[in-house]
């Protein structure tokens, strides 16, 4: 199984025009709108692994209404109180707080074209254990008063999920197994805390604590690690890896009739591709092709084999708004069985279509602020091999090169 920790932390390009057009899904995959993958264990049987060594996303299995379930600790941190609301009475703490995870929650479940919906969450449930966060007990948590090691300086919040590198695979005797690599098995939020320098405060409570850090935007970001995403290099995004700065927040405040307002595009994109609704026929549409260094000699020499730009960051502007649609990281492709080709790929799919719809599409270096390390948490989502695996079958192998920022490119488009 693969372990992945994502961290909140505190606060030269290409262009070409494309027209957008439908596309079957062909056997190629890409790392898209920075997403979670999982590599399959190619020293098992074929039907454990997959049979095949491309990155597989990692998300929760949906097929059933109410599975993913959820639970959160009412255990909060007092000396100092590190969580500021409106009703300070003790049930009143509670049900404030509790708000504001259901209004994180219901920004993701909010999202038209996805089939993440409210109905796919169980029950939000309380728990007193001051410990709930556990990755081996398959329960869904939020701790805010739980301390872990990962806290280290600037740490803000961090996401512990676990996926699936086989199907069938069991995190204990009394969880239930997989039923494909890349299934997300455990997913844990933690918030920093009893930290005097640290404060969270409630939507309400956020006009008199300027000095404290929005628990909406927090929880908001946190909650999409948990359910696939990695980071986004997109400043707008919900996933962008640096908090707002205390007293701010992120996006748009979710509302009943619209619960995804928080979120940008990239995200609701990001999402469609994690959880597709198969009766979507608006958001149909893909952009996809190569971006290849303008001189092949600068690309790196180790590991053999790399012929095109990774990674760079590819973004789909919206001509008629200005807006950024999707963003993707760009860099490979793979076909099963595997491994996966360096060869520039990318493909931004799940885009919407009509008439007249046309983006603009440029490629960016992950240079800063957000760097390759702030997306490819765990290199072995992509990449496995002997070195990082004992006993892994060479013809399966691979190594993550290292970052081609800066760069001078050029695109090439289609497959």
């Amino acid at each position: 199984m693969t372990v992945t920790t994502f961290r909140r932390l505190r606060a030269g390009f290409a262009v070409v025009i494309a027209w957008i057009f439908l596309l079957q899904m062909i056997a190629i995959s890409t790392g898209a709108y920075a997403l979670g993958s999982a590599v399959g264990d190619m020293r098992q049987a074929a039907a454990r692994s997959g049979g095949t060594s491309c990155p597989q996303l990692t998300r929760f299995d949906v097929s059933t209404p109410g599975t993913i379930n959820r639970q959160w600790s009412i255990s909060l941190g007092t000396n100092p109180v590190t969580i500021l609301t409106v009703d300070q009475t003790t049930a009143g703490q509670l049900t404030e707080i509790e708000n504001v995870l259901q209004q994180s929650l219901g920004a993701w479940t909010g999202v038209p074209g996805s089939a993440l919906k409210p109905s796919t969450l169980g029950t939000l449930r309380r728990t007193s254990s001051p410990t709930a966060c556990s990755s081996s007990d398959g329960l869904n948590s939020i701790c805010l008063n739980q301390n872990d090691a990962a806290f280290t300086i600037g740490v803000l919040a961090f996401t512990r999920v676990v996926s699936a590198d086989t199907a069938g695979e069991q995190l204990s005797a009394s969880t239930p197994p997989s039923s494909f690599v890349g299934q997300i098995l455990d997913a844990d939020v933690l918030l920093r805390p009893a930290d005097a320098l640290t404060k969270f405060a409630t939507p309400g409570a956020l006009a008199a604590n300027p000095n404290a850090y929005d628990l909406e935007s927090i929880l908001t970001h946190e909650l999409g690690h948990s359910f696939g995403f990695s980071h986004s290099a997109v400043w707008r995004a919900m996933m962008f890896p640096f908090a707002p700065a205390p007293g701010q927040f992120t996006g748009t405040r979710p509302g009943s009739a619209t619960p995804d307002a928080a979120l940008s595009d990239d995200d609701r994109t990001g999402l469609r591709v994690l959880y597709p609704d198969a009766t979507d026929t608006t958001h149909v549409g893909t952009i996809q092709g190569r971006i290849l260094a303008a001189n092949p000699m600068s690309l790196p020499l180790s590991p053999p084999g790399v012929t095109g730009i990774f990674p760079a960051q590819v973004v789909a502007v919206d001509n008629a708004t200005g807006a950024v649609v999707a963003a993707t990281i760009a860099g490979w492709s793979c076909s099963n069985p595997g491994p996966l080709q360096f060869d520039g790929f990318y493909s931004l799919s799940r885009l919407p279509v009509g008439a007249p719809q046309s983006y603009q599409v440029y490629a960016e270096p992950l240079d800063g602020p957000v760097t390759l390390g702030d997306v490819v948490f765990n290199p072995t989502g992509i990449c496995r091999n002997a070195e990082t695996d004992p006993g892994w079958p060479t013809q399966f192998a691979c190594t993550l090169p290292g970052s081609a920022a800066p760069f001078a490119a050029r695109f090439r488009p289609g497959p």
